[in-house]
């Protein structure tokens, strides 16, 4: 029996991060490295990636670029044409891009939009990893797919802590993150029996820095819909993904960990 310790880490794995680049997305890549993983950082814009390749070997930490467009299936295939059939132990689909809105006010586009750099972005990529990943099973007896859901995937924001409709959490956005989970689901049951896990997270507030600095008292008005009183911190996110993303939860899957200080509680 491997000791406790030595299941946390991720030692001579290979993790992709997409969305990387984003306020949560640094977290995460983080978090893995500091755990011995390789990280694989994804993001469309290439200065921003190899910023945060630099700065995590800076750290002492090994990282490489993972540059390309996850809504181009073209570009998704040839990245992994270049990576070969080489062990992936890890991806996280975290990628996500998209504004407010409401029912009212919202388009076709804004829902087509919103499922294709979600959910079928996560099946284009989990697809074409599958090669990567089952090499990662035959070499260490694993692998591990985590989604990044949230917590609008699971109940409906509070209208009445935004300003107006303009403002507010998008319909589309919950409806994608609601799919990405049940996608989850689907995809832990077929894959499960070849040892690839597929569990998601759903983070709940985690406003970025900007949003901090710039609208303080709606953050505010956030921290008092949580029953623990405040905000999630970038790197409270580190620890659910590092544990779904290592052997400490080899027997965790088709899970939606959330991690949301209690919000959908009430």
């Amino acid at each position: 029996m491997t000791e406790l310790p030595q299941r946390f880490s991720l030692e001579q794995r290979r993790v992709l991060v997409t969305g990387a680049t984003g306020y949560l997305g640094q977290a995460m890549a983080r978090g893995l490295a500091e755990l011995g993983a390789t990280v694989l950082v994804h993001g469309r814009n290439a200065r921003r990636v190899e910023e945060i390749v630099d700065s995590l070997r800076d750290m002492g930490f090994d990282a490489l670029p993972a540059i390309f467009d996850l809504n181009d299936d073209q570009a998704v295939r040839d990245w992994f044409a270049r990576y070969g059939e080489c062990a992936l132990h890890g991806l996280v689909n975290n990628a996500y891009a998209g504004g407010a809105g409401a029912i009212e006010t919202a388009t076709e586009d804004d829902y087509r939009n919103s499922y294709e750099v979600s959910l079928v972005a996560a099946h284009r990529l989990v697809q074409q990893a599958l090669p990567c990943l089952r090499a990662a099973v035959r070499e260490c007896g694993g692998a591990s797919v985590v989604n990044i859901g949230s917590m609008y995937g699971m109940v409906s924001p509070d209208q009445r802590i935004y300003p107006g409709k303009a403002a507010a959490n998008p319909p589309f956005y919950g409806a994608a993150k609601a799919a990405l989970l049940q996608w989850t689901r689907y995809a832990a049951c077929e894959f499960g029996a070849e040892g690839i896990r597929v569990n998601a997270i759903s983070p709940g507030p985690f406003p970025s820095e900007d949003v901090q600095a710039a609208n303080p008292e709606f953050v505010t008005t956030l921290a008092g819909k949580v029953p623990m009183g405040r905000i999630g911190q970038a790197d409270e996110i580190q620890g659910p993904l590092s544990f779904l993303m290592s052997d400490a939860s080899s027997f965790v899957n088709g899970a939606n960990l959330v991690v949301d200080g209690g919000w959908t509680c009430w």
